[in-house]
């Protein structure tokens, strides 16, 4: 009998102090997650296109804004630490010194650790030598499961994921509107958005790449606390120069505006004056009997 409470005393004691480990024999999985976002301007901002911009000219005072898609991957990526221990969460972007806001919003959402491969010059980047400096780093960090929006506001074109899924040799699925993480099996259950509202079911090893499709998810918005400790935190910087050269899969010759094919007209005048005009228009252009 003393020896079984001395027993259960010095367990307890072990316990409590944190220096007794119980193995399980069950495997540990710490998981880390790669968000891949963009910082794209904002949809009311002036811009001016001529025929002699390669790229849309902004105004100085334009604000940017992390793309939807991507906020709702970034959103993805801390619903799944907050559910489950163990998951880190690294944020990506790829961009001129501005998308340190971005990506100081990020960590404001919730990740751990931000990470800003510097460009020195605005404009248009090649999908391929974005993905291809994001997979490099992805290689060198080991991510389990890397996420980006299905395409950005801006060019629309959902190259980045596919591309770096293609890099690595992970697989890859896009349109992602459902997920669940099956870490003892080292797999993610997704379902992804397909035509006619149709919804296809995978179950995908990791390590992978999934790009997210808006409406999965509803992006929180970080509170003053979380923004004012992002603001102090330090971001790692990475000088595109020092990735190995990627040679670019497209070049922009031009950038211009829709031709004009139409032209609208205002009616002025009170209403039945306005309808006869209307009526006189569309007689005259034999629209109307």
């Amino acid at each position: 009998m003393t020896k079984i409470c001395l027993l259960f005393y010095v367990y307890s004691v072990l316990t409590k102090s944190g220096n007794l480990k119980i193995h399980t024999g069950l495997p540990h999985f710490i998981m880390k997650i790669m968000v891949c976002i963009k910082q794209v301007i904002d949809s009311d901002a002036e811009i001016a296109v001529d025929d002699a911009s390669v790229w849309p000219k902004t105004d100085e005072r334009a604000e940017f804004h992390i793309n939807r898609f991507d906020e709702c991957a970034l959103e993805e990526a801390v619903l799944m630490k907050d559910a489950h221990k163990d998951i880190s969460v690294d944020v990506i972007s790829v961009g001129p010194p501005r998308v340190s806001d971005a990506l100081k919003r990020a960590m404001g959402m919730g990740c751990d650790h931000a990470i800003h491969i510097r460009t020195d010059t605005e404009g248009f980047l090649s999908p391929f030598v974005t993905a291809s400096w994001i997979a490099a780093m992805a290689l060198k960090k080991k991510y389990d499961l890397i996420l980006t929006g299905m395409l950005s506001e801006d060019l629309m074109q959902g190259q980045v994921g596919p591309i770096i899924s293609e890099r690595l040799g992970l697989p890859c699925a896009v349109g992602i509107v459902h997920e669940r993480l099956m870490l003892p099996q080292k797999k993610i259950y997704t379902e992804r958005e397909i035509e006619g509202g149709a919804r296809q079911r995978l179950e995908i090893d990791l390590p992978a790449v999934l790009a997210i499709q808006t409406g999965i998810n509803q992006p929180r918005y970080p509170s003053l606390s979380n923004l004012l400790k992002a603001n102090r935190y330090k971001i790692e910087i990475i000088d595109s120069a020092s990735f190995a050269h990627a040679e670019p899969r497209q070049e922009v010759v031009a950038t211009g505006c829709p031709r004009k094919t139409r032209a609208g007209r205002l009616l002025a005048g009170s209403q039945d004056e306005k309808a006869r005009e209307l009526y006189r228009i569309l007689k005259k252009k034999a629209l109307i009997l």
